[in-house]
């Protein structure tokens, strides 16, 4: 084992312990995928993440992205928070955008004032199957007349989307999580009341992986807003909120320019040093 840089990011949140925590080893040259997946584990966050250097000539960096139960070709927080992680640490782009490579390809993130922001990758969308639609919500508490709308959404991460009547019915929602670990993921999102801070409030339940309930979801919120702008459900400028039930306030930044949806939000280091590795 060496001693290897180390930062804790808070992601989709300006202030401290407030979003979504991402675990990052600026240095994971040299680990096994065993030492990854135990490392990851043993955080206990929903993601770990590993920098390594690039294999596309067109990338800046290149980065692993874990979970307590196995690796994802893609997921946004870790996403923004690596690249913060990168950039506080001295990391320089080659060009106007920061390229970052993961298992789906290349994602180019943009400086968004304060924020960073990520080109959602391709979304691949089906019709959720009746019958597992039933179990979903079933498991979620959800009466079928609440549900505006279904969806599989996949961006590299699978989810089985679901657009509910309002934000309120979002933040009631009181899962069976031992039902839900036999069942995909699931991300809910349902719309505020005019006037409101946010347009949508977010939810997203990972039991299957290891989460039961993750705090703010790039990848989730990306695959929902390419949905439901594309079908007119969503303007192409909101703010989606995620993780109030865990008292957290994440707010999640969606814009879509040129047909291209950016997810963006604020991104805070809370703890810096070394682990050994």
């Amino acid at each position: 084992m060496k001693p290897r840089r180390f930062r804790q990011v808070d992601v989709f949140s300006a202030q401290p312990y407030r979003g979504n925590p991402l675990a990052v080893v600026l240095d994971g040259e040299g680990l096994g995928d065993a030492q990854l997946q135990q490392f990851a584990r043993w955080t206990n966050l929903s993601e770990t993440t590993f920098m390594l250097p690039p294999t596309d000539p067109a990338a800046d960096y290149r980065v692993r992205i874990f979970t307590p139960g196995g690796e994802l070709p893609f997921a946004g927080h870790p996403t923004l928070g690596s690249c913060h992680a990168w950039l506080a640490a001295g990391g320089q782009a080659r060009g106007d955008t920061v390229v970052q490579e993961c298992a789906v390809g290349l994602v180019r993130v943009q400086r968004d004032g304060d924020r960073l922001a990520f080109e959602a990758p391709p979304l691949r969308r089906s019709a959720a199957e009746p019958a597992l639609l039933a179990e979903v919500l079933a498991a979620l508490g959800v009466e079928p007349m609440q549900v505006r709308a279904a969806q599989w959404l996949d961006n590299g991460p699978q989810w089985l989307g679901l657009l509910l009547d309002s934000a309120a019915s979002v933040l009631a929602l009181e899962p069976d999580h031992a039902a839900l670990k036999s069942l995909p993921k699931v991300g809910v999102i349902g719309p505020h009341l005019t006037g409101s801070d946010c347009a949508f409030e977010v939810r997203g339940f990972a039991a299957s992986v290891g989460v039961a309930e993750d705090p703010v979801t790039g990848s989730l919120n990306a695959s929902l807003a390419q949905w439901l702008i594309t079908d007119g459900l969503a303007p192409a400028r909101y703010v989606a909120a995620q993780g109030a039930r865990l008292q957290r306030s994440g707010r999640v930044h969606i814009e879509q320019r040129d047909g291209v949806v950016w997810v963006g939000g604020a991104s805070v280091i809370c703890i810096e040093g070394s682990v050994l590795l």
